[in-house]
């Protein structure tokens, strides 16, 4: 019983890293036909010919969507950065008074709040559209912030008050004992322990905002359209011949920013959502 035992170990050993390799292989085929893609010239630049190498390989696809999309990727930054920031300070605010500054119905406004991550963008899209109307917001950037970051508050304001949760009430206490207020213990005491918490969010939110096609092409307008919009526009052009190696180009342009703060800042995600898993 020993050798068969330890032949189908040293097998399921070597199965397991061939099915993971098997399913990045499929995962990067796209990956592969963008990037091969984007580098032909347009003659080139063919679906009868997506897997075959570039017999000269060309920026021209590169540089006609850098000029297309350059206004909506600066939108896309101004929107995602101080949503995502705003979003993050707002609810460590909520999560820090939910958690440790108890007060009567603090469970009733915490379940509200849950109950806001459930509501979708469709249900409250009109409604918006008319309070940003007459805040005179519809179609700016500051509007769209302001719709981001109202809708992103409830899940930011879960993931922080699990988060502080599991900071001992000991801490607060001796900090109350000392004098200091509810913004005094935010600041020295509860805010320096926060980075986990803030990467977990800051990513989340800036992955949404920059994502986000529906909010833009219904509240925003030419001037404040992101990325996005600006990528459907390309793709959707309607051009008599089909510039596919912009359009691939643009697709990896676009998605380029997400990728980067995923690599920056990917291993303090988990780190963070897993912080507050084992207790609240």
């Amino acid at each position: 019983m020993t050798a068969p035992t330890t032949a189908g170990a040293a097998t399921l050993r070597y199965l397991k890293p061939a099915i993971l390799l098997l399913f990045v292989v499929v995962f990067l085929i796209p990956v592969y036909v963008l990037v091969v893609t984007s580098f032909k010239p347009l003659q080139e630049a063919d679906p009868s010919t997506a897997w075959s190498l570039p017999s000269h390989w060309s920026t021209s696809g590169w540089s006609s969507a850098w000029d297309t999309l350059r206004p909506g990727l600066e939108n896309s930054v101004k929107i995602a950065v101080s949503g995502s920031l705003i979003s993050a300070v707002l609810g460590s605010l909520n999560g820090y008074v939910l958690s440790k500054w108890r007060f009567p119905g603090a469970d009733v406004v915490f379940t509200l709040f849950l109950f806001g991550m459930f509501i979708p963008y469709q249900a409250v899209m009109i409604p918006l559209a008319g309070l940003l109307t007459d805040m005179e917001l519809v179609g700016t950037i500051r509007g769209l912030v302001l719709a981001h970051v109202v809708y992103g508050i409830p899940i930011c304001t879960l993931i922080f008050r699990n988060y502080y949760v599991t900071i001992p009430d000991e801490l607060i206490e001796a900090a109350r004992v000392d004098g200091a207020g509810m913004l005094r213990t935010y600041w020295s005491v509860v805010l320096p322990v926060s980075a986990p918490a803030f990467a977990v969010v800051l990513i989340w939110q800036f992955t949404s905002m920059w994502n986000d096609f529906l909010f833009a092409v219904f509240l925003g307008a030419p001037d404040s359209w992101p990325v996005t919009v600006m990528l459907n526009n390309t793709a959707g052009s309607g051009a008599v011949a089909v510039q596919y190696n912009q359009q691939m180009a643009s697709a990896l342009l676009a998605s380029l920013p997400t990728l980067l703060v995923y690599l920056l800042l990917g291993r303090f995600f988990m780190r963070g959502l897993m912080a507050g898993a084992l207790k609240g």
